[in-house]
């Protein structure tokens, strides 16, 4: 999976809930899941995305991801946004 979409993104979310809440109010376009993450933690962020018609990707590794942010720890649920 790339990562790359993620790096050049002007504006991201990261978090689950932070992603969760802005997917409700139509921030997001697309989304990006983690799949080395407990269930538990992003069940709630791909049910909101599939609600509100927002792109899921999912990724292999949250440390990939949070590097991807530019952060040095995980990152389970990264958007971006419109």
């Amino acid at each position: 999976m790339s990562y790359e979409k993620v790096k050049q993104a002007q504006k991201t979310i990261i978090g689950t809930k932070q992603a969760v809440k802005a997917m409700k109010i139509g921030l997001v376009k697309e989304v990006y899941i983690a799949l080395d993450v407990d269930e538990k933690i992003i069940e709630l962020a791909r049910l909101t995305a599939q609600e509100n018609n927002v792109l899921i990707h999912y990724v292999e590794s949250k440390i990939d991801l949070g590097k991807a942010c530019g952060l040095r720890l995980g990152a389970s649920v990264v958007a971006i946004t419109v």
